[in-house]
């Protein structure tokens, strides 16, 4: 591992993705996954002119007048809940995040099945007409990070001792995959008072590309601690559905973002999720010594829920943006 300014371990994952030593990496993502349910990833094969390219075509949008961002309001992207939403919009438990963003996700046209039958969360994306490249760049990048989180679930499965494809042939063929760029714009440091506030995410591995500004907090061991950039490396953290295969062994971790920098600040979080219409089944035999979900930040259980994993997003994101619920 490399050291870093941060308690989360920056972890190389070349060798899951052009071969070599994929037993050193597995211990080290166990290791990270016990002890922060976080950590780096260098050698992820993603460019950086396209990860500048990204960050510059964002830039640029949300720098537009609010009435030209609303041209791809969420309000237009019906049961695909894609497009922009405006600073405050946004729920987490209940209170408006200091942020604004726009939804993507795997594009799919009109004729795609799931999409003619309507399933909530499929479809088209909303692009804005400026930057024009933005589509191009949003539509690479989740393809090419597409690719990196399946390597990384093979290290997640080794670190399991499992079979390194474990992943992908029960859950993951099919992967449902989120994307946002969300921009959070300079605030006042106040107690409750959050970029986004104290959350888990709901899937099972969230790729996170951040700017050079940080924010990012998370809660390890109790204790929030910081989770600062690191030039070309993307985060990981684990998700509830990991957290629920895993009997608890690895916990999904709470994190959250203040902006105080004075600056503007960017990140990029891809979501890597189960197929919409998998049941999540607890792996056999792997537990941990303590279930007790009492000191959650939403005081619930993720072994209580019955049904798809989409059954359980849809539920999940229809607090987000209440207003949009008669969408789904």
């Amino acid at each position: 591992m490399t050291a870093t300014v941060s308690e989360i371990p920056v972890i190389d994952i070349s060798p899951l993705i052009n071969g070599g030593d994929q037993n050193l990496v597995a211990k080290q993502i166990h290791e990270a996954c016990t002890n922060h349910g976080f950590f780096y990833i260098s050698g992820h094969g993603i460019s950086e002119d396209l990860q500048n390219d990204l960050e510059q075509f964002s830039t640029s949008f949300f720098q537009l007048p609010l009435e030209e961002k609303m041209k791809i309001s969420m309000n237009n992207g019906g049961r695909a809940w894609r497009g922009f939403f405006p600073v405050g919009d946004e729920l987490t438990s209940g209170k408006p995040d200091q942020k604004e963003g726009i939804y993507f996700g795997s594009e799919l046209d009109d004729e795609h099945s799931k999409v003619k039958a309507g399933i909530p969360l499929h479809g088209k994306n909303l692009f804005p007409e400026s930057p024009a490249e933005l589509a191009k760049t949003v539509l690479e990048y989740i393809n090419l990070v597409t690719v990196v989180g399946h390597a990384v679930l093979r290290g997640v499965a080794l670190s399991l001792n499992l079979s390194s494809d474990y992943f992908e042939a029960t859950i993951t063929k099919n992967p449902f995959i989120l994307f946002r760029i969300f921009h959070y714009p300079p605030q006042e440091p106040k107690p409750d008072v959050w970029g986004v506030g104290e959350h888990t995410d709901y899937g099972l591995l969230t790729i996170l590309k951040q700017d050079a500004v940080g924010g990012l907090q998370v809660k390890s061991r109790g204790s929030w601690i910081d989770a600062p950039p690191i030039p070309n490396t993307f985060i990981c953290n684990i998700g509830d559905m990991l957290d629920r295969m895993t009997g608890g062994l690895y916990r999904s971790t709470p994190h959250r973002v203040q902006n105080i920098s004075g600056k503007d600040r960017l990140s990029f979080p891809l979501f890597f999720d189960p197929d919409f219409d998998v049941v999540v089944k607890p792996i056999s035999g792997l537990s941990a010594s303590n279930s007790d979900y009492s000191d959650r930040w939403d005081k619930e259980d993720v072994y209580n829920f019955e049904g798809k994993y989409g059954d359980y997003l849809t539920k999940k994101v229809s607090k987000v943006f209440p207003q949009l619920k008669g969408q789904l």
